[in-house]
């Protein structure tokens, strides 16, 4: 059987790899898990915080909220609150045009170099 080398075997992540992933400090992180109940990453006795694929996907749908959107907080968790769905739909749609945009970038520059 050959695995798929997209396929990410990892299961948690670090508090250090999602604040990376993300573009945010370790403290906005830890801050959001307070103010959003449906952020609650698994912890280990040692109270290290792992991070899931799922937890991932709710930070990106707040990230966009909050950083992208320009919600405060309160209007953020009513939003995630009341349309889930929508949320998540147009964090799905900014993260597409996102790699959209980097693609034309990565074009662009292949054209001027050529030019």
């Amino acid at each position: 059987m050959v695995l798929k080398k997209e396929q990410n075997l990892k299961r948690y992540y670090s508090i250090k790899e999602v604040a990376r992933e993300i573009g945010v400090n370790e403290s906005n992180l830890r801050y959001w898990e307070k103010e959003f109940p449906s952020l609650r990453p698994k912890t280990t006795s040692q109270n290290v915080r792992q991070y899931t694929d799922k937890d991932i996907e709710q930070i990106k749908v707040i990230y966009n909220l909050l950083k992208v959107r320009g919600f405060k907080i309160a209007a953020a968790r009513k939003m995630l609150g009341s349309n889930k769905m929508g949320v998540d739909k147009s964090a799905e749609v900014l993260d597409t045009l996102i790699a959209v945009r980097e693609e034309l970038r990565d074009i662009k520059k292949k054209i001027d170099s050529l030019v």
